[in-house]
């Protein structure tokens, strides 16, 4: 009896699975395929950025950068990422002193502003270490004092990610992902991140008019010192913050220690000459007034303190810029309406769209 029982529930349970239909084969998802749709550049009135031939913009590869730059995972513990220094209300920079990394130690310089990048040809960075935009993207996760995480680490966690894996499949055609291709889809984003729309540049457009205080300060911007003629003795700015992006793409010592006071070599740390000791980049002058600290240091607090410094304070070395150097005797001659003046034709050059534009904003 037992073992007709025991045949009766065997042969139930194959009719059961006899009457079942087939379970369909889970779908295969297609595979994902390169889309080099290329992205559109808006710039206003700029001229034409000069964008490396071997990385082009396209919208999936400017996306992945986007992805990269607000991503946690390149820090080592997954508190920091590239924005986390380069704050879009603040113009891509940090208004500490010197950013904090993930030991929460200090960084050795002001966080610069990666505002028209696109425009810069001469190095990156307030010493010029990185010779291209791609090479500094990777710098600040290698380094101790800010994401201190290794490569190779960064690679293995987006490499656990499906759309990671499927974004850089649309990007490069493959879903490996190097340090390489993580650099040029940074570099992408970075090249995006324009200002062009400022007070100032829709005042040269004629859709807007300035104070008077602003057009006061702009004459005065644009003038050039003469201790010979004071009343015609402007502040002259243009020298090295000119142009339509307000910078000279130069490294340059603009006064603030003398010789026995230098802490940081800045240009001579890379190049290793000493005609190049405390030189620095020239920033761009776009969007300063949201962009404190001042100087590599950030010894500044305020855009009047900064113009104190050119008119009265200046101090002499032996690699001052000699243009510079020429005013120590009288200063600028500014007044203190001059200086109020400065400093509203200053307030001019910042974007509201740039630090509000949702397209520069996290993605997640």
């Amino acid at each position: 009896m037992k073992n007709l029982y025991y045949l009766l529930i065997v042969g139930l349970a194959v009719f059961i699975l006899a009457c079942q239909k087939d379970e369909p084969d889970p779908p295969i998802d297609p595979p994902i395929e390169i889309d080099e749709t290329p992205f559109n550049l808006e710039y206003g009135n700029l001229p034409a950025p000069d964008i490396a031939l071997d990385n082009p913009l396209t919208v999936q590869g400017v996306k992945l950068g986007r992805m990269l730059f607000y991503e946690d995972m390149l820090s080592k513990d997954g508190s920091q990422n590239c924005a986390s220094c380069h704050i879009q209300e603040f113009a891509f920079s940090d208004t500490a002193r010197f950013s904090l990394g993930v030991r929460e130690m200090e960084g050795k310089r002001q966080a610069m502003s990666v505002v028209n990048m696109a425009w810069n040809n001469n190095g990156f960075l307030w010493n010029g270490s990185a010779h291209l935009l791609r090479d500094q993207s990777l710098l600040p996760i290698q380094d101790e004092l800010e994401m201190d995480e290794t490569l190779e680490s960064v690679i293995s966690k987006l490499s656990d990610s499906k759309m990671y894996r499927d974004q850089f499949s649309r990007v490069f055609g493959s879903p490996e992902i190097t340090e390489e291709k993580m650099s040029l889809a940074m570099e992408q984003f970075i090249n995006t991140i324009v200002s062009y729309n400022s007070k100032y540049d829709q005042f040269l457009a004629g859709n807007t008019t300035l104070t008077e205080s602003e057009e006061r300060g702009r004459k005065l911007y644009f003038q050039e010192y003469n201790p010979f003629f004071p009343d015609q003795s402007g502040a002259d700015c243009q020298h090295c913050h000119g142009g339509d992006n307000f910078e000279n793409d130069q490294y340059m010592n603009n006064g603030l220690d003398t010789d026995a006071d230098f802490a940081d070599i800045g240009r001579e740390e890379v190049s290793n000459k000493p005609e190049d000791r405390a030189k620095f980049k020239v920033p761009s002058l776009r969007n300063i007034a949201v962009t404190p600290p001042y100087m590599h240091d950030g010894r500044f607090n305020t855009l009047e303190e900064v113009v104190d410094h050119y008119n009265e304070q200046i101090k002499e070395s032996s690699t001052v810029d000699p243009a510079i150097l020429n005013t120590k005797q009288t200063g600028l001659l500014l007044t203190a309406e001059d200086k109020v003046d400065l400093v509203n034709f200053l307030k001019t050059l910042t974007d509201d769209d740039l630090l509000s534009n949702p397209s520069f904003a996290s993605p997640f």
